[in-house]
């Protein structure tokens, strides 16, 4: 195999994983906060 000499530092592409990842958890809260309002407010 191969390796790409171009290939980023395993650091900054597991920050990248996280970026998103915490993107994904985040936004999938705040949908579900909206709705949580929305169908049942108080």
């Amino acid at each position: 195999m191969a390796v790409d000499p171009n290939q980023r530092p395993l650091a900054q592409r597991l920050l990248w994983f996280a970026v998103l990842w915490l993107g994904g958890v985040g936004t999938v809260a705040l949908i579900s906060l909206v709705l949580r309002f929305w169908i049942a407010p108080k």
